[in-house]
């Protein structure tokens, strides 16, 4: 009785392209000619991309009062629910798709999952999370579309397990930047699942998690000695757009493509326009996100932007104590008879605020960094006015400018190709207003399509 009405789910009827058009606005906007040149209704290249927590079974609860019954326990409602994502899948036809969730763990999901995509000329790469934990990610990219020159794996082994997948790919058929020059533009994508906040000390550890993704982006594009070129990160980010993540992902030049295509700004208004997930608990949030990273965009050192985002979490830390700023100060200083913050007490207090001293916390050297950059003047303790610094500092500009704004650049700058956004929806729609359908169970999560096309762009010459 509680698996009745599984199948009476319309979301589980057979996809017909005539009947679901008008749901599907991306179906169709690639397309390649007989001439093998790619062309669209919109008379442009274009690059579509989905991103899609597809709930794994392990993780599907069907009945609520008891838990313990999984839809991995049945086989044929598993195999008919991961068929229909995939069915929904092929007939979007992204260029680039990313899933999370993906059971890793069942030979015969994957093999369905690879064999399909793989007949529909998508090459596809999974990642198990660490320690046996039965599910995963699968990106999975169009043959016809992109050539894929690399794929690293990223382990971050933290107390989630989580994992990312970083791929380095070419366009097949060249973007032209102007009358004389094309080129097969080199795009980096990331997939990943950040860690759930089960409380408010684990931002710490998502917020690492992505900086360790900017880091090894960082790292390998420098060891590589490649020229600089657009960065799309897809996933489930398990944090909305009030988090500290989304702050530091803006902080580093990325923007939100739903956000983008519905001109929804990052203001506390339009926090809750949108929703794209239903977790265990009940609660709607929008976590799903396709980030996008010019090569124009400006942005701070990675390192001042990681330590901006961490004191912001100190402060919320405190501020959750009920600690206004003088309190705050006086609890850092802890017991010393001075007017200032030693590095000691300073560590102390990050312990007493569950920052420290945990698996997944601040480790030794990020705590370390942290008081370089709060010790302004390096005189090995802090005074009022450093401690005023961090606490009333606020989230830099989002630095949406581009490069060439700066005159310093002129006459030293290289055209390049980069993407603008034109359109994003997600799906169901009703999560466009808000709202999550009940009868909605291809997953606890929407999926979101984003699809760009190439713009020029002018960017400063790398030094050789």
């Amino acid at each position: 009785m509680v698996l009745a009405g599984f199948y009476n789910d319309p979301e589980f009827a057979n996809v017909d392209s005539s009947e679901n058009e008008s749901i599907l606005p991306f179906k169709g906007t690639i397309l390649r000619t007989k001439s093998g040149k790619i062309s669209s209704p919109v008379e442009e290249p274009c690059v579509s991309c989905t991103t899609f927590n597809i709930l794994a079974p392990i993780y599907k609860r069907l009945d609520q009062q008891n838990q313990s019954v999984r839809e991995s326990d049945f086989r044929a409602f598993w195999l008919a629910r991961n068929e229909r994502i995939v069915d929904w899948l092929l007939y979007e036809s992204s260029s680039i798709i990313c899933l999370q969730e993906f059971w890793v763990g069942n030979e015969e999901l994957v093999h369905m999952f690879e064999e399909r995509l793989s007949a529909a000329g998508y090459k596809t790469f999974k990642l198990a999370r660490t320690n046996n934990r039965g599910d995963g990610l699968l990106t999975a990219i169009h043959q016809d579309y992109f050539k894929v020159l690399n794929y690293r794996e990223l382990l971050f082994n933290d107390c989630g397990d989580r994992v990312a997948q970083l791929l380095h790919v070419k366009s097949v058929v060249p973007f032209s930047i102007n009358q004389n020059n094309c080129v097969e533009q080199e795009i980096l994508i990331v997939n990943t699942h950040l860690l759930f906040p089960h409380d408010s000390s684990l931002s710490i550890a998502r917020l690492h998690q992505v900086y360790q993704i900017l880091l090894y982006l960082e790292t390998y594009q420098q060891e590589n000695k490649l020229t600089q070129m657009p960065v799309i990160l897809c996933g489930d980010w398990n944090g909305s757009k009030r988090g500290h993540v989304y702050k530091f992902l803006r902080s580093q030049g990325f923007v939100s493509s739903y956000d983008i295509a519905h001109e929804c700004s990052d203001s506390e208004a339009d926090a809750d326009k949108w929703i794209s997930h239903r977790n265990h608990r009940g609660n709607i949030c929008g976590v799903d996100f396709i980030w996008l990273r010019n090569p124009n965009k400006s942005r701070k050192p990675l390192k001042i932007s990681w330590a901006e985002a961490a004191f912001g979490i100190i402060k919320f830390q405190l501020q959750k104590a009920s600690l206004a700023e003088n309190d705050a100060f006086a609890f850092l200083r802890a017991d010393n008879s001075v007017d200032h913050i030693t590095y000691s007490a300073f560590c102390d207090a990050l312990r007493q605020v569950n920052l420290t001293g945990l698996s997944y916390g601040l480790s030794f050297q990020d705590t370390k960094d942290l008081w370089v950059q709060a010790d302004f003047d390096g005189n090995g303790v802090l005074d009022y006015e450093e401690f005023k610094r961090i606490w009333n500092s606020t989230w830099s500009d989002h630095m949406d400018e581009d490069c060439s704004s700066d005159d310093s650049n002129e006459g030293n700058e290289e055209e390049t190709v980069g993407f603008t956004v034109k359109n994003a929806a997600l799906f169901p729609r009703e999560v466009e207003k808000g709202i999550w359908p009940e009868n909605y169970s291809l997953s606890d999560h929407a999926r979101l399509t984003a699809v760009f096309s190439p713009v020029r762009l002018r960017c400063p010459r790398r030094s050789p």
